[in-house]
């Protein structure tokens, strides 16, 4: 079992980055937490929650299709350690403001919008580059896993610490430990040995490399599905991140340790669920899974919402935090096995961008419909037209497996079966009688 989970990393540079990128996630969750914790105590608005909130992903959804295309364009390897010395750089800022007694909101928001601008380029390039560091493709989906794993456990470390540091020494010391942890990332990327990549592209404008992107992203069935779903689940229900400060201190009547608790919740469940898919042997199944764990999220969210009681609310988080990184991580999964290998950097861009892009603008609704209706009313909306978006992606099951099926057999991942059966037709729904 241990190594079923594990396998991807007996490559060398999948470990380093396994192991470089746990450090730094660790400090990338402290810096959230205190960010958040910083904003609601200076200001006491649930608006500007959700106008930070905007500020540092709105770049994601504007950028990302011209990072894509830069993606599949240039050294990704070489990109990366660009992306995280700018990151580094954009938390010692925040900490040096922090710990001087200067910072301002419009700081945050200026350096949050900064962050963001780095992370359009960061995300769509990281997550192609797990293709480089697995030589067999077929453990790729295992590599996806293990790298949403490391995440999630730095989700679930990271706030714990982070309640605990900004209790006792505030929120600057937070965001001096995330600068100094991407030393960690930065130092595992230079170890690599990396070959070199030849990109296949014509020569053309960046604009025109996008658009290409699009056309050939949006114009082929399971991705659009993939993508739509994901774009709904994170612009209605992901804004419940933004309002956490507000149900930790004023519904759940606690300080900055219940804001920790509570994230670290919905990390114990998405730790939960990246273990399960790391110890998956095959693809079978993830389409299924796709609507089912956007409706878990949808339901822990609204129930959360509901719930007045921390030890509940921190069950429900998980519950949700399990849905939302089982969703997460099959999409990421399909797209990045289906896609093209001279557009993939462009088709994670359009995650990068369904995932995080438009999730700004969640926070901004969010946050300016919590100031009119409530928390709790903003959530159960959320929620309930999550559901209904499952719902529909699960009418287009049939449709997207006729669509992939051909496509994993035509890469080997998964092989005929003697009775005349593919099995690869099962990657979404199972054979019909």
């Amino acid at each position: 079992m241990f190594k079923t989970i594990f396998r991807t990393l007996r490559y060398r540079n999948f470990r380093l980055f396994f192991a470089g990128q746990g450090i730094s996630v660790v400090g990338t969750w402290m810096q959230q937490v205190a960010m958040g914790w910083l904003v609601y105590r200076l200001t006491s608005s649930a608006l500007l929650l959700g106008v930070v909130g905007f500020a540092s992903q709105i770049p994601t959804f504007v950028l990302s299709p011209f990072a894509g295309v830069i993606a599949d364009r240039a050294n990704r390897h070489r990109l990366l350690i660009i992306t995280q010395t700018l990151s580094m750089v954009q938390a010692l800022i925040l900490a040096a403001l922090t710990l001087t007694g200067t910072i301002q909101v419009w700081h945050i928001i200026t350096l949050g919008f900064l962050l963001g601008c780095i992370n359009s380029l960061d995300i769509p390039v990281r997550q192609s580059f797990l293709v480089e560091l697995v030589e067999k493709k077929e453990n790729l989906a295992n590599a996806i896993a293990l790298n949403s794993l490391m995440f999630n456990s730095a989700r679930l470390v990271g706030p714990s610490i982070a309640g605990i540091v900004v209790a006792v020494f505030g929120e600057g010391i937070c965001f001096l430990i995330n600068g100094i942890s991407f030393l960690a990332v930065i130092w595992s990327l230079a170890l690599m040995k990396v070959l070199p990549r030849q990109p296949r592209h014509k020569d053309t404008r960046i604009l025109d490399g996008a658009r290409e992107g699009f056309t050939y992203a949006f114009g082929f069935a399971p991705i659009r599905f993939i993508l739509s779903l994901l774009g709904v689940t994170s612009l209605v229900g992901m804004s419940y991140v933004v309002l956490m400060p507000v149900f930790a201190r004023d519904i759940l009547k606690g300080g900055a340790q219940t804001l920790g608790f509570l994230v670290a919740s919905a990390g114990v469940g998405a730790l939960i669920a990246t273990v399960y898919l790391a110890s998956r042997k095959t693809v079978l199944g993830l389409g299924r899974l796709i609507p089912i764990s956007a409706s878990t999220f949808a339901a822990g969210i609204m129930l959360f919402s509901l719930s007045r009681n921390l030890w509940l609310s921190m069950a429900l988080l998980a519950v949700a935090g399990f849905g939302m990184m089982a969703n997460m991580a099959a999409c990421n999964t399909i797209l990045q096995t289906i896609a093209d290998d001279d557009k993939r950097g462009r088709v994670m861009s359009f995650y990068t961008m369904a995932f995080m892009g438009v999730a700004p603008l969640g926070s901004l609704i969010a946050g300016a419909l919590a100031g009119r209706i409530g928390v709790t009313a903003t959530l159960v909306i959320g929620g309930s037209l999550c559901i209904a978006a499952s719902a529909v992606f699960a009418t287009k099951l049939p449709a997207i497996r006729a669509l992939v099926h051909p496509i994993y057999r035509k890469i080997g991942i998964i092989p005929e079966v003697a009775s005349g059966v593919n099995v690869a037709s099962e990657l979404v729904v199972p054979p019909e009688d």
